[in-house]
């Protein structure tokens, strides 16, 4: 793809500004973006591999909605959601008390928009982790690999931090000393869940490649792809590639974070003129960050990659 000249709304290089942006947010990051009419790109460490967190739900979406189209699974049949087996999470079903009775397609939605854990891992037991890779090595998404489903992974974490799974291991911490507590963060940097060399892992190029092939159909059937943009226009969260943006610009995006380190989000961007921009920024960050300070950081970057791929500045 042929990258974007000029300069960023910093008044640097665009790629100085957006290393900057990360500095002063104190993360590091990477960055790709891509005007999907022209394929002319802006890139910062595009290529290196990173922790895509809940940003994977978008490829676990596309294939979901891809069996509905070709009619290989119902999108109407009720799935059961026992309480007893559900994902720990911070949204949706996770704080349910009793069973409920979803449908598949209902799962998609509240995967998408609220990055709801229990309807992932339940999608990811029909579909299964292998056939979304397969999906992947298909897309030509050459540095994208799901290592397990979200309840696996985030046992792993517990175990690797307190020696028990993911519940036990927040029950640890309630009780924890303030030394014990640091000890842990640095047990939690070195999980197998937060290395892109060993655990689930993707590259900021592929994902906007693959946020391009959704938006020209490409990636699946049309209905498939149609549905997977309509859901990710829905998210509830607004505060990383959108807080760079203002009405009438919009933005779909899938938004994705793991244990305070990972902060990252995928989407593209509208603009009244009918041009598009996919956009995926990765964060990462000690525990402890400044939360805030580094979700702004990620719509900051956004807009200064389409600025710059728009020809703009100031």
């Amino acid at each position: 793809m042929a990258p974007a000249a000029g300069r960023g709304p910093g008044g640097g290089t665009v790629v100085q500004d957006v290393a900057a942006a990360f500095a002063r947010a104190g993360c590091e990051g990477t960055l790709c973006a891509r005007s999907l009419e022209t394929g002319a790109e802006v890139a910062f460490r595009a290529d290196e591999p990173v922790v895509p967190a809940s940003v994977v739900k978008v490829q676990i979406a596309l294939e979901a909605e891809t069996r509905f189209a070709d009619g290989r699974l119902d999108p109407r049949e009720r799935v059961t959601m026992g309480a007893a087996e559900r994902t720990p999470g911070p949204v949706g079903l996770s704080f349910f008390d009793d069973d409920a009775v979803v449908s598949w397609r209902d799962l998609v939605m509240l995967m998408l928009t609220l990055s709801d854990n229990p309807a992932t891992d339940a999608l990811l037991r029909r579909i299964g982790v292998d056939a979304v890779n397969a999906a992947a090595v298909r897309l030509g998404l050459a540095a994208t690999v799901i290592d397990s489903d979200l309840r696996t992974m985030l046992d792993a974490i517990g175990r690797d931090i307190a020696g028990g799974g993911w519940q036990e291991s927040l029950a640890w911490a309630a009780g924890a000393s303030a030394q014990e507590l640091a000890a842990a963060d640095e047990r939690l940097l070195a999980t197998r869940a937060l290395d892109p060399a060993r655990g689930t892992r993707t590259t900021a190029r592929d994902m906007t490649l693959l946020l391009e092939l959704i938006w020209t159909d490409r990636a699946g059937p049309p209905a498939a792809c149609a549905r997977v943009r309509t859901m990710m226009a829905r998210q509830l969260t607004r505060h990383r590639i959108a807080n760079g943006f203002r009405s009438p610009v919009r933005v779909a995006a899938k938004s994705g974070g793991l244990a305070g380190v990972v902060r990252n989000e995928i989407g593209v961007v509208h603009h009244p003129d009918g041009s598009r921009y996919a956009v995926a920024v990765f964060t990462r960050s000690r525990p402890g960050s400044d939360d805030a300070a580094i979700n702004r950081a990620v719509g900051t970057v956004a807009a200064a990659a389409v600025a710059a791929l728009r020809g703009e500045s100031g």
